[in-house]
């Protein structure tokens, strides 16, 4: 074999090495997306900035506490990260860390998509109050774990059953994982946004607030009115119709990824 060949086949190594390590580290940060674990990752990046600042400016004092931090922070890390860790390994385990997406087959997209309008006209014509998220790339795991776990196939009867009045369910939030209910009950957090109306209560607040930390979508299905609105990247499109509900999730629910080059007209009114 010629020394060229041998160049050529240590450079192809060397770029197959490179490329598998950023591919795991991006499945990683995939995991952790819309957990606490991705403010403290900033945190982590924004320690290694001011020791290479004070590194490079000889500020040695501020360099020597950055050193020590991280020289420590390996075992702080295990601890802080222990549930994004976990949730990891237990992906890992199950073949789903570098699954393509965590979206349903097409079947089960339109299954999924038939049901929730069902159930969400059922709940609007009755006045009965909802909130469903359906998680899209962002990880929800954090927000999974508040609830009451169900990890039940989605359909319009048990979603009814779920917000039933004085039921010991239908005080939260339903979360909706690829074809299944992860849980119900769940906390999800208010938005501070002060362009939402003040006739809006607290499933409207939490709709936003969940849709400003993650890429879900979320239907709402107000108590006092009956009205169907949806949160969906920090905004909040109100008074919209079956046929809107169902147009947009068939929309949303075949894409992976949000594309604001791609834009979708809403129905209903967008409030703010």
């Amino acid at each position: 074999m010629a020394f060229e060949d041998i160049d050529v086949l240590k450079y192809l190594g060397t770029a197959i090495d490179i490329l598998l390590v950023w591919f795991v580290i991006y499945k990683l940060i995939m995991v952790i997306r819309g957990t606490k674990a991705v403010q403290l990752l900033k945190g982590i990046i924004v320690i290694l900035l001011v020791k290479t600042i004070s590194g490079f400016l000889g500020l040695n004092t501020i360099f020597w506490l950055m050193d020590q931090a991280i020289s420590w922070g390996f075992i702080a890390i295990i601890v802080i990260f222990q549930p994004e860790l976990r949730r990891a390994l237990e992906q890992l385990g199950r073949g789903r860390l570098f699954s393509k997406s965590a979206f349903p087959e097409e079947d089960e997209r339109v299954k999924l998509t038939d049901d929730v309008v069902k159930a969400t006209s059922y709940m609007a014509k009755r006045r009965i109050g909802a909130l469903m998220t359906i998680e899209r790339e962002t990880g929800m795991g954090d927000y999974i774990e508040t609830g009451i776990p169900m990890n039940a196939n989605v359909s319009s009867e048990l979603l009814i059953n779920v917000f039933i009045p004085n039921t010991p369910l239908h005080d939260g939030a339903v979360i909706i994982r690829g074809s299944q209910i992860a849980a119900a009950a769940c906390y999800l957090p208010l938005s501070e946004s002060p362009l939402i109306s003040k006739e809006l209560g607290t499933r409207h607040r939490a709709a936003v607030g969940i849709s400003e930390v993650t890429d879900s979508i979320t239907i709402i299905v107000s108590e006092e009115t009956g009205s169907i609105s949806v949160a969906r990247n920090g905004e909040l499109h109100r008074n919209l119709d079956d046929e809107g509900l169902k147009n947009l999730l068939s929309y949303n629910s075949s894409r992976t990824r949000s594309d604001s080059s791609n834009r979708w007209q809403w129905r209903g009114k967008k409030n703010g």
